[in-house]
């Protein structure tokens, strides 16, 4: 099995120890260099390359290192070092060599269709740089990380045992009713022992992200990221309409799934506790024990679907690129993490031997996938994906792989089970991501908002798509601070409406591939390979699908996805 190597470097000196006095003299050199021709202007553009990758890398083991576990106090230190003492003496540099590239007499000679998308976002940077935002948005970085301090502690007792959050949520798919709601009460009593501090938490980077969009000349953040994540080709109006087609084509559809599930149920109400159990009355699907054999299980589905796939896994197990077990201490959620020099990910997730991380793994390994078709690609920018194209693959990862799930699964039946619960996820992600996309539009627009208002706000826009389809009678409060778990509004604020777009982006290469599995894994994998050389409407034109969120769109893969799972119920 190959081992994860040091890339033999040009430009960067071999193990070079990253700190600013090693990294200063580099800078200098791509500053000071004197660019004569269109090969010296390329090969400036590929040292810089190698030393953004170099940084990037170091930059993510710190992170992971932390997430792995926010207890270690010189892991938050290692963290924080790179945050406030190299990020910010890189980030005017990065504009004055965004300035020197644009203002070469050279550009014009290099490849413009190759560099087009590249191009694009540097002039987008240039644009919006502000020197004052320097240290608001390093201190912005170190705020951020409170999030995964505050929640990485939260620990329930159940049954005598202490358990994590994500552990805990397994118990919702008890059967037993009354262990249920016991659960969910005590999940949710321990989340909002930290509401206050949350909130406090949420309105500091509320105030220091307005003040970003302030010194870069917008009204509002909202604006700014737009420009900042280079949402070329989509508006806020776009959002809104994709909200509305949301409510209109998919909220009315869950709500008939909702009173299915509550006739199959026999309840005469459904509350938050009732919507992860079998409607069979089956306990909850186990399909592995413990990470070791997820990660063993999804090597062999991933092998199934095609080898070349497959081996990814492999080699990231060869090289301890995996940490999926939850336990006490560790960040919440789980990510994907590229390491940019290496070529290959890390994946990081918490694990509690449920059904829901299946479908987190194989998301993942859709990322990591993505991670290693863009190896190769010549300059470090064009891996730097948008997430409209990272959720894609990884959300069609989710749908693709579905038919080889009997690596997870011996019984036919729970096999089924498993491909309707997956299809019913597909569903409900669609109106909660409507519910944060709008939330996050009305935070942002509205920055001198009161914590009332916020909830207020969020009561509105939550209850407007379905307030997760069930009976918050009596819960008002649970209800209210039900948007303090999605770690996107404190961590990556307007990364989220890509999930909808991905999903419905990922039914359509499910579609194709259901209908040629070979023509439809090969427009997939071609899509991923182009990382971000080309637009989003473009690279979704090459996975076979359109980048469409009209809703006549949303309303034709609704019904393709709904007829599949009457054919599931039929089985």
């Amino acid at each position: 099995m190959q081992t994860l190597n040091k890339v033999n470097r040009r430009f960067v000196p071999q193990d070079l120890p990253v700190v600013w006095e090693n990294l200063n003299p580099l800078f200098q050199d791509l500053q000071n260099r004197t660019i004569d021709s269109k090969e010296a202007l390329e090969q400036w553009m590929l040292d810089r390359s190698e030393l953004e990758a170099v940084l990037e890398e170091d930059f993510a083991w710190r992170y992971i290192r932390m997430t792995c576990d926010t207890t270690d106090e010189k892991l938050l230190q290692d963290f924080q070092y790179f945050a406030t003492e190299i990020e910010p003496k890189i980030a005017p540099i990065a504009n004055a060599l965004n300035k020197k590239l644009i203002a070469s007499d050279y550009v014009k000679e290099i490849d413009q269709e190759k560099y087009f998308v590249y191009l694009r976002a540097v002039k987008k940077a240039l644009e919006i740089f502000r020197e004052e935002n320097v240290p608001l948005l390093t201190q912005l970085q170190v705020e951020q990380q409170k999030y995964q301090s505050i929640t990485g502690t939260m620990e329930v007792e159940i049954d005598g045992q202490q358990y994590t959050l994500p552990q805990a949520t397994t118990f919702l798919k008890d059967t037993d009713r009354i262990k249920r709601a016991t659960v969910w009460q005590s999940i949710t009593s321990r989340r909002l022992q930290d509401k206050e501090q949350l909130n406090a938490l949420f309105s500091q980077l509320l105030k220091l992200r307005h003040q970003v969009a302030l010194n870069a000349g917008f009204e509002n953040y909202r604006d700014y990221m737009f420009q900042s994540l280079g949402r070329f080709d989509y508006s806020p109006q776009d959002c809104y309409a994709f909200h509305a087609a949301i409510e209109k084509e998919v909220v009315p559809l869950l709500k008939e799934r909702a009173a299915f599930r509550q006739n199959a149920l026999h309840l005469n109400e459904l509350k938050p506790w009732d919507m992860e159990v079998d409607i069979t009355g089956k306990p909850g699907l186990k399909p592995f024990n413990n990470g070791h054999e997820l990660i063993e299980k999804t090597a062999a589905c991933f092998n199934r679907l095609d080898p070349s796939i497959g081996k990814y896994i492999d080699f990231m197990q060869a090289n301890n690129l995996f940490d999926v077990e939850s336990r006490k201490g560790k960040a919440p959620g789980g990510y994907n993490y590229p390491l940019a020099e290496s070529g290959a990910p890390f994946i990081f997730m918490n694990s509690a031997n449920t059904f829901r991380d299946l479908t987190t793994m194989v998301h993942e390994g859709g990322h990591a996938l993505h991670t290693f078709l863009t190896a190769d690609l010549e300059l470090n920018d064009f891996k730097q994906l948008t997430s409209e194209i990272a959720e894609l693959a990884s959300m069609s990862m989710e749908l693709i792989s579905m038919d080889f799930w009997d690596a997870f699964f011996d019984k036919e039946e729970d096999l089924i089970r498993a491909k309707r619960e997956q299809l019913e996820d597909v569903l409900k992600t669609l109106p909660w991501v409507a519910t944060i996309d709008q939330f996050q539009h009305w935070l942002y627009t509205n920055p001198n908002h009161t914590e009332e208002q916020r909830t207020a706000a969020w009561i509105e826009i939550f209850d407007r798509f379905g307030q997760n389809f069930t009976d918050w009678k009596n819960l008002e409060e649970a209800k209210s601070f039900l948007w303090q778990k999605q770690l996107h509004l404190y961590e990556v604020p307007f990364y989220y409406i890509e999930y909808g777009m991905a999903q419905l982006g990922a039914i359509a290469v499910w579609k194709n591939y259901k209908e040629n599995p070979e023509k439809g894994l090969k427009q997939y994998i071609d899509a991923l390979k182009l990382g971000y050389t080309k637009t989003i409407p473009e690279i979704y034109q090459t996975a076979g699908v359109a980048f469409d969120f009209s809703q006549n769109y949303v309303r034709e893969l609704v019904e393709f996805v709904k007829a599949e799972l009457e054919k599931l119920y039929e089985e």
